[in-house]
This record gives C-alpha cells, structure tokens and sequence, in this order.
C-alpha cells in the first residue's frame, strides 16, 4: 500500500483486476506469460550448458538470469509508477485513474484463478464421464508427472493436488503480494513462480541452474502458504485438516507445498500424495491427508474449496482496505 496514495487506491485497482480475471480472464492470444515463458526458454538454453560447468557456476548462472528476467521487468514497472506518483496529487485525478488500471492491470496479469479452475475442470469433465484417455491428457497440461498409465484415481489425485498447490500459487500468493506492495508486487511474485515453474526441477538439466528460481520461490510463498493451509483448515474438516498439517506436512519436500496439499486434503478428507513418476522416475512421496482414495467427484469439491477460500481472502482484503482508508 505504500507504493499508492492510499488504501482506497488499492482497493480500486482490487477491484479492477478482478473485473477483468472475471470477465476476460486468461487472454487466448498474446499472454504476456507466453512471451515471457519464451524469454526464459531461450535465455536457459544459451546459459546453461550444464554439461559443461559445475555446481558454482551453474548455480551463479542461474542466480544471474533470475536477476535479469525478474528484476529488469520490475523495475520498468517501478519506474513507470513512480513517475506517475510524482505527478500526482494527494486528490483523485486523472493520474490517480492511471496508477488504479496500472495496478489492476498487473493483477489481472499475475493472477491465474480462472485459468487453474478451467484447467482442473477440463479434468473433471472427461473423468465423470468415464473418457479416462481424454482425462489423462488434460491432467498432462499442468503436471509435470508422467500421465500416461493413470488410473482414474491417480488421475483425480493428480488433478486435486494441481488445485490445492497451484491454489496458493496462482491465486493467494498474488493477492498476498498485492496487498503488500501492489502491482510491483504481484508482478514479481508471478515471474519467480514461472521461473520455478520451468527451471525448479532436481534433473541433471536443472539441479544446480534453477536452484536459484526454486529457493526464489519458497521464500516468496512461505507466509502466503501457510495462511493458504489456514484458510483450508479453517473452511473444511478442520480437525482431519489440522493433523494431517501439523504431522505429514513435514515429510513432504516442498516446505510450501507440504502443509498446503495437506492440510487441503485433510480439509476434504481424502488421502493424497503417494508415489508418482517424474521424468521417467518414481518419486517416493508420502501420504497426505486422512481418508479414502480420491475419485472424479472429489474434484469438483477441491474446486469449491478454492472458490471458498478466494471469497475469505477477498472478503479480508476488502476489510482491510477499507479499515486502513477509515483509520488514515
């Protein structure tokens, strides 16, 4: 909020960014995050010849493109907007407008709830179906294990895991950031977690080149996923939700991951995790949550837990805001 002339500012550009994930969401042509995703693709292949450095240089190498593909686009962004703010006055004006669509803008960028919940619904659709193929293909658009040989169990896990994790990346981590530094912040928020997205993998390729990206990663989304397993916990079978957090979530790998998928599958009482393959290895993973096996069904009731935590978050945002505005 310190980077507007008051809370109000933000909750206008709140609303705006959410006007236009409602009614536009991910745009089909031209994402920004399709062209960056190139950026990224092609500055990796030049860099990382990790056949040919060892582990210092490899990480510095990464290290040094993390700092170019995050840091460069944010401080385009913050100097665009601290120009604005120079010219602005403490009244509502025409300037005060463009630092609103600006921020809004960058949240609409950033934030991924309709784009995650049409991916897990392209998912569900085919699976009650019975068209398991069909389902296998759609899970394969946003996990990075191997689909080919699941089980319509496997396959609803996969699907429910996506929801839960990516939950907290894609939504509650961009409106945590937001509401701390604005746009500025959701922007970097998104471009680290695309970064980890595609370099955050302990391969050969990516061991020691995106450790960077992946510990960029955790520490942006290590309060915002906890508050995200919070909010499950708090909106589902909380006891279950609760001790699958405080026991299991220790096991996991991920320290973000963990006490999300969790305490999410605590809160819908079923059990996830498991063994998974992942490029071409199985991954021994452990169990997560208390309660039977997931089914296509459930998948609809991940989605609705989402959907719930997204209307406590934006009601406590809203809150928030408006306290601060009254108290200024």
């Amino acid at each position: 909020m310190l980077l507007l002339h008051s809370p109000l500012m933000l909750l206008l550009a709140l609303a705006f960014g959410l006007a236009l994930e409602w009614r536009i969401g991910e745009p089909r042509r031209f994402h920004p995050l399709v062209g960056f995703g190139g950026w990224v693709k092609r500055l990796e292949q030049r860099l990382n010849h990790f056949s040919r450095h060892g582990k210092y240089t490899g990480i510095a190498l990464g290290a040094f493109s993390v700092l170019i593909l995050v840091a460069i686009p944010c401080v385009i962004y913050g100097l665009i907007q601290t120009y604005l703010l120079r010219l602005s006055t403490d009244d509502f004006n025409w300037i005060s407008a463009l630092l609103v669509l600006l921020n809004g803008a960058a949240l609409w960028f950033a934030l991924g709830a309709n784009s995650l919940l049409s991916h897990v619904r392209a998912i569900a659709t085919p699976l009650i179906a019975g068209d398991v193929p069909a389902a296998r293909v759609a899970l394969s658009m946003i996990v990075s294990r191997d689909c080919s040989q699941l089980t319509e169990t496997e396959i609803a896990k996969g699907a429910i895991e996506s929801n839960l994790e990516n939950g907290a990346d894609a939504i509650f981590s961009t409106l945590f950031w937001f509401m701390l530094l604005g746009g500025l912040g959701a922007i970097a928020h998104r471009l680290a977690n695309t970064l980890d997205a595609m370099w955050g993998y302990r391969t050969p390729r990516f061991n020691y080149f995106g450790r960077c990206a992946a510990r960029l990663d955790d520490v942006l989304n290590f309060t915002p996923a906890r508050l995200t397993a919070l909010s499950y916990t708090l909106l589902g079978q909380t006891r279950a939700a609760w001790q699958s957090w405080r026991t299991q979530a220790p096991q996991w790998d991920s320290p973000n991951a963990g006490p999300v998928m969790a305490a999410g599958a605590g809160a819908l009482g079923i059990t996830l995790g498991g063994n998974a393959i992942y490029h071409g290895q199985i991954e021994q993973r452990t169990d997560l949550g208390a309660g039977p096996a997931p089914q296509a069904g459930d998948i609809a009731r991940s989605m609705m837990l989402v959907k719930k935590t997204l209307a406590l978050w934006l009601l406590c945002c809203v809150a928030l805001l408006l306290l601060a505005w009254v108290i200024g």
